[in-house]
């Protein structure tokens, strides 16, 4: 049977496609490196968010950079084996959708869908700031909401969504997220007291060796890290992928499950 997809030449080389609230990025990966081999192109994500114009604006990514071969693409979401079980901030209309199978519809190669912070968890521990750490490891994305992904060793427990976590009643992300300190014009010293007071509520559930803090604050990291503390002496550091991390961490994700 003749193979449908045509892989680019060097098979290290993987589109990686990040879904956000407000844009969807991607660029093609070195899976072996963690580098854009590529400037990353961006498309503001459509309003509303439904499937069939999120796959639109996919597929116009792939097209952009002349792409055959596998993509990744990450999902604000719950992801079971491609099919999507919660969607907090875009349409509802994805919940118990195949998205695996939407988004190959449009594209010319195989497709894995995995959840956005775990996808920046994935980077991060490949290729960032959790490189060699051991233990305990929660990276916290901090944009439109909050994400999460834990690792155990380098092992990804996947889709734990603390972000819903909790705090004086009510959910973590709907009182400490980048979006939040935006909207209520918190200042960096007044919003690291609020995400604080997160971290030892995680501390005290999961007694991590380290937290990472990512998503597109972590460029204003000198800004809040120096205010931000747990419970007792664990270390609290900057994620150095930053808004890639989500392009690469699919990328890689998609070249683990090939």
């Amino acid at each position: 049977m003749r193979n449908l997809y045509m892989r680019p030449p060097n098979s290290n080389i993987i589109l990686g496609i990040d879904i956000g609230g407000t844009g969807i990025k991607g660029a093609p990966v070195n899976v072996q490196t963690g580098a854009l081999t590529k400037e990353r192109f961006r498309i503001e994500t459509p309003h509303p968010a439904k499937p069939d114009a999120v796959a639109d604006v996919v597929q116009d990514i792939a097209k952009h950079f002349h792409y055959s071969g596998p993509t990744g693409i990450t999902f604000p979401g719950i992801v079971k084996n491609g099919v999507i079980y919660s969607a907090s901030n875009v349409d509802k209309s994805w919940i118990d959708l195949d998205a695996s199978k939407l988004f190959q519809s449009r594209l010319r190669g195989p497709v894995t869908v995995v959840n956005d912070a775990d996808a920046a968890g994935i980077a991060e521990m490949r290729f960032g700031a959790g490189v060699g750490r051991h233990g305990v490891v929660i990276l916290l994305t901090f944009g439109t909401g909050i994400g999460s992904a834990i690792f155990c060793d380098g092992v990804l427990l996947p889709n734990t969504e603390f972000g819903h976590l909790k705090i004086r009643g009510k959910d973590a992300e709907l009182r400490a997220s980048g979006r939040i300190r935006e909207k209520k014009h918190l200042s960096f010293k007044k919003w690291a007291g609020i995400v604080s007071e997160y971290l030892e509520e995680l501390e005290k559930l999961f007694s991590p060796e380290l937290f990472l803090i990512g998503g597109g604050i972590s460029k204003k990291a000198d800004k809040f890290l120096p205010y931000l503390t747990a419970k007792t002496t664990v270390p609290i550091e900057a994620a150095k992928m930053q808004n890639d991390a989500g392009i690469i961490g699919a990328a890689t994700f998609a070249k683990i499950r090939s």
